[in-house]
């Protein structure tokens, strides 16, 4: 069976995903059967955007590979009852204390997904997500998926010799520390990074501004980082519209606790969902705000982000 995919823009460099039956690699930790071997090209260049940097899987050319460090220490996550546009399961809202952790600053890029792809061996669930432009996010990813990019980026950054050193001690578990990994992030994680600290709506204060996100009806997503005015007190760009991002959550009752088993690695169970979409309106994209999908269910609003940090889940 021969089956070829090419990115839809021109103005782009073109993926070209060739798919035929082979034996699955027997260390991916996710692997299914057919499995997918897929040759790209151009997929050497991150976006022009995010600057340039010498790797083969479209991350970012900051000194980080895109990631920003989010410090140790408590936020407000949820909302308060005089948000009106709040939903019960935003409350109560509540102080939470995390520790440290690094966080992409956008969300994964079709060129990113379709290097794992390409690098594992892997057969995503649906072939429209390695279909795009290069620069936009992700789409049509289940939480399977997400979750396998995750372990294969994990031991890619690891190996990698030109891993930042900030990062790698702690993928490498350095000086008797645990080894962190890549992950998606948890909504405590997701939400401090797209909210800072002091409870803010959204990620730049307390009043909708659709000249700061995509959303709001719009014809679909925009390339990552389009949104500079947007940005989070962290830095991070994207998390109010766009696309929707999977969390490694259980949508659990609040208040949020990181030891009652909502974050538990089953893939049988919903998961949270992050961020609003291009397609929402204002009151869908705020930064409490909480959705949920079954794990193995994919749509062309939803994608994800990464985290490093010393999950365990």
């Amino acid at each position: 069976m021969l089956r070829t995919l090419s990115a839809a823009a021109p103005v782009v460099a073109a993926v070209m995903v060739v798919v035929m039956l082979v034996e699955p690699p027997a260390h991916h930790p996710a692997q299914r059967i057919p499995t997918l071997r897929v040759f790209t090209d151009g997929l050497n260049h991150p976006p022009a955007r995010m600057g340039a940097r010498t790797n083969p899987w479209g991350l970012p050319g900051d000194p980080l590979l895109g990631f920003i460090e989010i410090p140790a220490g408590p936020f407000t996550m949820g909302s308060d009852r005089q948000d009106a546009q709040a939903d019960e399961n935003e409350r109560p809202q509540h102080t939470v204390t995390l520790p440290a952790y690094f966080i992409g600053k956008y969300e994964v890029t079709v060129a990113q997904f379709a290097a794992f792809v390409a690098d594992a061996g892997y057969a995503p669930d649906d072939l429209s997500s390695l279909e795009g432009p290069e620069d936009y996010p992700v789409r049509n990813v289940t939480w399977n998926d997400a979750m396998a990019y995750c372990a294969w980026l994990t031991e890619t950054l690891r190996d990698w010799t030109g891993t930042p050193s900030v990062l790698v001690r702690r993928l490498r578990g350095g000086n008797g520390g645990p080894h962190w990994r890549v992950n998606l992030p948890s909504e405590a994680e997701w939400e401090k990074a797209a909210r800072g600290t002091d409870g803010r709506r959204y990620p730049w204060g307390n009043r909708p501004d659709a000249t700061r996100a995509n959303y709001g009806g719009t014809e679909g997503p925009r390339p990552v980082g389009s949104y500079p005015a947007g940005a989070s007190p962290f830095g991070l760009m994207d998390v109010a519209g766009n696309v929707r991002e999977w969390t490694r959550s259980l949508p659990l009752d609040y208040p949020y606790r990181a030891d009652d088993e909502r974050e538990a690695a089953s893939a049988s169970s919903e998961r949270a969902v992050r961020s609003g979409s291009f397609d929402m309106g204002g009151g869908f994209v705020r930064a409490a705000r909480r959705g949920r999908a079954a794990a193995d269910y994919n749509a062309g609003v939803i994608g994800f982000r990464v985290v490093v940090s010393a999950s365990s889940s």
